[in-house]
This record gives C-alpha cells, structure tokens and sequence, in this order.
C-alpha cells in the first residue's frame, strides 16, 4: 500500500476537502484525486462520497482511517528507533505550541535548542491546545507544549513545565475598576469575552462562576489571548487573562479569596517511541518537573 496514497487519504478524511487536502500537503488538487483513486482502485473500495461540494467518508473508508493511521504511526516509530541508534541529535521535530505559549514562553527555550542542536529542522504548528492534543493522539506531533488540560488519559502522558495565574482583568476607565470592593456577582453582571467554549481555560473560569450558582454574561468568545486583551482594554468587557500578559492597558480586578490558575507543560504520547531531538527538547523543558498522573 503506497503511503503517499495513504497521507492524502488521511488529509481529505480530516479536511473534507480535496482542495483543502492539497494544500496541506502541497500538491495540486488533481495529484491528490488521483493519489485517492489509486488507493480506491487497489482497495477495490469507494472511500469517499462526492455529493457536490461535500467530501464524506464511506464505510469503507471510516474503517480504514483508524488503520491508515495505525499503519503510518507504526512506520514512523520504527524510523524513529532505528535513528535513534546512532545516538545523534538530528533530524526533524515535530512540535505544536499554542498561540500564546509560542509567543510568551518558548521564544528562550527554541533559541537556546537551536543553538545546541543545530542539526534539528523544527517543524512547529500553532494551534489551539485542545487541537494540539489530537495532533500528539493522532501521531502527527512528536511533542505538544500545551494549556495542560485538568485530567489527562493513556496513552497521552503530560508534564508540567509552568503555573500560569490567571486574573480577572478590565480597562482602566471600566465601571468595575472604579469600584472599592468588588465581588464575582459584581463581575458576573457585566458583558465578558472569553476564550472559546471547548477551550481549557474557558472550562476553568466557568467552573469558578458555576460553584458560586452564577453565569458569567459572555457576549463574546475568541480563542487568541491577545485579541482578548486588545477587547479587554478597549472598554468593552471584563475577561480572564495570564498574570504573564498585565500591564498598564488593563487592570487587575481585586477579588478576595478568588484564585485562579492553570497549567502549562508539554505532552506525549507513551506508546510512541520518541527521536533523539525530542528527548533533548523534553529535557530543556523538565527541569526535574513531576510529572502529572
């Protein structure tokens, strides 16, 4: 089975695009119909239903993705144990980062691996961390350095590499920041914009509101913290954001007894032999942190 087939099986299962397909694996859209019909022609199988512009697995073919994936994950671990017998630090890493970590934390950390290995071409994808997530489930990400979720399930493992505090903030000129003593109901009251519903952190500040009895009044939602800080510091809502990214634009909203943190760190996946170079990038970020179970 040729596993150039076998890829842009997967990206136009995953994008329910041809076009879409082609351009993640940078292909012209008519390489990769024929790379699917090759598949389909030695299958002996239709993998996709074609109905107008919509693109959907078969039976057939949501019984192969799982063993597409398998098969090529098989591959790449054994690529990766027979490299790795040499003991070189090369190769490519395959790394995703969320926007934010990508921005405030890891800019030192990739200067100073690049320099000790220069030897490494990074292949780094920005993306949210719950996506992030599936790309190290699913195999397509060596390492993952994430918003840790609250629980973490085999065969994904996580470690954590930063507490990350997280403060209810507002523009300066807001009518919360005027007042002397404020409470959660206070906050509650007021329009907020938060990160998106299926984020970590959005679940994190939710569950604060949720113990309380209260729902937070959100009348907007992005999943990039800057944007939220930009709305934030404009007037128009409170929000949650790291203590990491305060500064004269917003202000910090006083709640007594209210603390709110979440976890950063990487993870992997246990059952997936790792390269030499993402062994040494684990170990610049460990620093004999404990690892989460």
């Amino acid at each position: 089975m040729d596993l150039a087939n076998l890829n842009a099986f997967i990206a136009v299962a995953e994008t329910h695009s041809f076009s879409l397909a082609a351009e993640r694996l940078h292909l012209t859209q008519p390489a990769v119909s024929k790379r699917i019909a090759a598949l389909e022609s030695q299958l002996d199988v239709r993998l996709f239903d074609r109905l107008g512009r919509e693109i959907g697995l078969t039976e057939a073919g949501r019984a192969l993705l799982p063993r597409a994936y398998q098969i090529l994950n098989v591959l790449d671990d054994t690529r990766r144990a027979l490299t790795n017998l040499n003991g070189d630090i090369g190769g490519r890493l395959s790394l995703a980062t969320s926007h934010h970590i990508g921005l405030h934390r890891l800019p030192p950390l990739l200067r100073a691996f690049t320099r000790a290995h220069p030897q490494v071409s990074l292949d780094i994808r920005f993306l949210d961390s719950e996506v992030a997530y599936e790309e190290v489930l699913h195999g397509r990400a060596e390492l993952a350095v994430i918003t840790l979720a609250p629980q973490t399930a085999a065969p994904i493992e996580a470690v954590k590499v930063w507490d990350d505090p997280l403060d209810f903030v507002v523009a300066p000129e807001h009518p919360l920041a005027q007042k002397a003593d404020i409470t959660l109901a206070d906050v509650a009251s007021h329009p907020a914009v938060f990160p998106g519903g299926n984020t970590f952190t959005h679940h994190i500040a939710q569950r604060l509101f949720e113990r309380e009895g209260l729902t937070p009044h959100i009348t907007m939602s992005t999943n990039y913290m800057e944007t939220i800080k930009m709305m934030v510091a404009i007037g128009i809502a409170w929000s949650v954001l790291p203590r990491s990214m305060l500064d004269e634009q917003v202000v910090r909203l006083p709640l007594p007894g209210i603390q709110l943190s979440r976890q950063l760190g990487y993870i992997l996946h246990t059952e997936r032999t790792l390269s030499n170079a993402a062994k040494a990038f684990m170990a610049l970020l460990d620093s004999g942190k404990e690892r989460l179970r």
